[in-house]
């Protein structure tokens, strides 16, 4: 079997960094060295402030960086020195060309097959830990075949992540399983014995699952989308229970109890986000219409659709019990991670609320512990989020605090978009007292459920998802806020 002594990993984002950082940690005598094209992130790894939040993650790097672990932009040398590459770059979804919309771009993935194949001699395995189109191993497998040296031998595995981030560390130290698939031919076994190897210095052998290249693939973007269907799923309940008078917690935990269902990602919310969830269900949804099965991709893409009403109804619900416009009025949004405990505010439900608020001319005051003003304004600032015909809406609407103490004063609501802890613990009768009047919280969290008599006691009018808190005063909204008319449509997708 090959020992695997050398670990290189291409990409030293939020899958490369933690997941290679936690083999260091547990393989100490194998040699890890991460590298990336970017100069700023390679040297941010390099110091006391990480390029990524994540809980745990400082000290596990402290721990190893310097003796094992290592980063570098020095890609050539990292790949030629390895018995085995990660490959973890982006597979972001094209946004343009064949599959607009849906299909994962590979562009990153095939310039790290051609270098690797291009510096490389000797046996290597391959790893694509990035999430990709099921048979994406076989054009990294041709792309190898058409550049290889006869010296060279490689082997493609797939070895898919399936962190939580908020969680990561956790989830790399104790995961429910650890997924390779490879061939099914004697040098594909060996390959994948030997990575198992590596994972079972810290992972029992009955977690480590190992299956063909294919089934590898598929079951990345099948979790993906029975999680992403299960948010969308208590969504679409929390609509009715609105306009029902039904508690969508209530709702959740009833039908959690059933041991078939389970209680997990049974919360209700204003929408999921982060890198995968979309972007994995819409590849999926891709995959079934290029192979002929328009049902399947219909039936996976009105999860999509299900998330981004949620996201239009929770802002239709804020301008509707603003009075019907929000043009001009301070709200603050608290929270702009797309969930507590991480820096990533990729797809947040955050992002596309304010741009509905803003569509409507509302002044933003956002605060967020862990995300930095330039990547709130970077995120806002989107080609597809901004006005074409007013470019300086965001600096003229958008303004980021670092006290949301400051946030709130003077503002005509709250918006609670994250989950962070700390927003449970706020002095709720400091921030009313400075807020203008009528004063509204609006929880797309569920995080203040134990605090609404309380908050009401205080005088805040108090809106949440999948509940009617009280009976609404004569101010409030009266439409019917499960048709968000104040908003336009989503695009449809065609399927």
């Amino acid at each position: 079997m090959v020992q695997v002594k050398r670990i290189c990993c291409i990409g030293a984002g939020y899958v490369g960094g933690p997941t290679c950082s936690v083999i260091a940690q547990m393989c100490p005598d194998v040699t890890v060295t991460v590298v990336d094209v970017n100069e700023d992130r390679i040297r941010a790894w390099n110091s006391e402030c990480l390029p990524i939040f994540e809980p745990g993650l400082q000290e596990v790097v402290e721990s190893c960086r310097g003796v094992n672990l290592f980063f570098s932009t020095d890609i050539d040398t990292a790949v030629k020195d390895a018995d085995l590459v990660f490959i973890s770059v982006n597979t972001p979804t094209k946004t343009f060309g064949i599959g607009k919309g849906r299909a994962a771009d590979l562009k990153y993935i095939e310039a790290c097959a051609r270098r690797i194949a291009d510096v490389s001699s000797g046996c290597k395995i391959v790893v694509e830990k990035s999430t990709v189109p099921v048979r994406a191993a076989e054009s990294i497998r041709r792309i190898f075949n058409a550049n290889t040296k006869s010296s060279l031998n490689f082997q493609v595995l797939s070895n898919p992540e399936f962190l939580a981030e908020g969680t990561a560390i956790a989830d790399l130290k104790s995961p429910d399983r650890v997924l390779i698939g490879g061939d099914e031919t004697p040098e594909g076994q060996r390959a994948i014995e030997a990575l198992r190897a590596v994972y079972e210095r810290w992972v029992p052998r009955n977690k480590i699952i190992t299956t063909n290249t294919w089934s590898s693939e598929l079951s990345k973007l099948a979790a993906n989308a029975f999680l992403a269907q299960r948010i969308s799923s208590i969504n679409s309940i929390s609509a009715l229970c609105e306009v029902t008078g039904a508690d969508v917690e209530e709702v959740a935990h009833a039908i959690g109890t059933d041991q078939r269902i389970g209680s997990r990602f049974l919360k209700a919310s204003v929408g999921f986000g982060g890198s995968c969830f979309q972007k994995d269900v819409l590849n999926l949804v891709y995959l079934c219409e290029a192979l002929n099965l328009p049902e399947v991709a219909r039936y996976w893409q009105q999860v999509i659709e299900i998330n981004d009403y949620q996201r239009r109804r929770f802002s239709s619900r804020i301008i509707g019990c603003l009075f019907n416009t929000v043009t001009d009025k301070k709200i603050a949004l608290l929270g702009f991670a797309f969930k507590k405990n991480t820096g990533d505010t990729r797809e947040s439900s955050s992002i596309y609320i304010s741009r509905y608020l803003m569509d409507e001319g509302a002044r933003l005051h956002i605060y967020d512990p862990k995300v930095k003003r330039e990547q709130m304004i970077q995120d806002l600032s989107q080609p597809t989020l901004t006005n074409a015909e007013d470019p300086s809406r965001v600096s003229r609407l958008v303004t980021v605090t670092t006290d949301p103490y400051d946030a709130c004063e003077d503002a005509h609501a709250i918006v609670i978009c994250t989950e962070w802890d700390m927003f449970k613990e706020l002095d709720y009768e400091r921030i009313y007292k400075a807020m203008l009047k009528p004063a509204f919280i609006f929880d797309g969290r569920r995080i203040l459920d134990d605090l609404h008599d309380q908050l009401q006691h205080i005088g805040f009018q108090v809106e949440t998802i999948g509940k009617r808190v009280s009976q609404r005063s004569a101010f409030a909204a009266t439409n019917d806020v499960s048709k968000p008319d104040h908003l336009p449509p989503a695009k449809k997708t065609k399927v």
